[in-house]
């Protein structure tokens, strides 16, 4: 990943309506992203401001509104739309993405469904 610094939010539970089953999208579940930002966060440090780094509360709003907002079916497509917001912001390096389904419909006894991403911002 890029960055030398790191900014985790860890266990942002949302309600949302994603899945491959009808059943899943019309009930919904708590989906729990965790988002790990790689930067360089010399800047905020020296400054002391928060306008020069990423705001973890607006972060944790973003995410809310795209697990909160239009379904979809996989959990690669949910974290690849919170990776991308994430890689909007011009300080962010890359990202590491975890959305976990903990209410996945599978008829074993089990803990946790989860899928992890990485992206890195491209090279201009």
């Amino acid at each position: 990943m890029g960055g030398a610094d790191e900014i985790t939010l860890t266990g942002l539970r949302v309600f949302g309506h994603h899945g491959v089953y009808d059943e899943e999208r019309r009930v919904g579940q708590d989906f729990v992203v965790d988002v790990t930002l790689r930067l360089d966060t010399r800047a905020a440090a020296a400054t002391d401001d928060v306008a020069d780094t990423v705001h973890y509360g607006e972060l944790a709003e973003q995410i809310a509104a795209i697990v909160g907002g239009e379904p979809v079916d996989l959990l690669e497509t949910l974290a690849a739309r919170i990776a991308d917001q994430v890689l909007t912001s011009e300080l962010v390096d890359s990202v590491r993405v975890t959305v976990h389904k903990p209410y996945a419909p599978i008829a074993l006894s089990f803990t946790d469904v989860a899928v992890t991403i990485e992206r890195a911002r491209r090279p201009r």
